[in-house]
């Protein structure tokens, strides 16, 4: 599965792409994360207590928002390329 990370996600993880084995679902994946990249990375994926996605996270599944799909149970599969992405504004 590709897993692609783009602004602050890039800065922490050193990558811009990569190739990981397919977890199950969009919450192995983050949860995963965590445990690989440490509290640096958590801190932006998980609310404080660590029990949902934080809304300062965007993650697309094959381009879709997993907000649309079925949220952090949003299975994944070899083919699926999921991009994380920081909330960002701007004016």
């Amino acid at each position: 599965m590709k897993l692609k990370f783009f602004a602050t996600y890039r800065e922490i993880t050193r990558c811009n792409e990569e190739d990981i084995p397919v977890p199950h679902d969009v919450w192995e994946l983050l949860t995963s994360l965590g445990e690989r990249y440490g509290a640096a990375i958590r801190v932006k994926l998980f609310t404080p207590d660590g029990g949902k996605i934080s809304d300062d996270a965007i993650i697309l599944v094959n381009g879709r928002n997993i907000l649309h799909l079925k949220g952090k149970d949003t299975p994944l599969d070899e083919a699926d390329a999921v991009s994380i992405f920081p909330m960002v504004a701007g004016g």
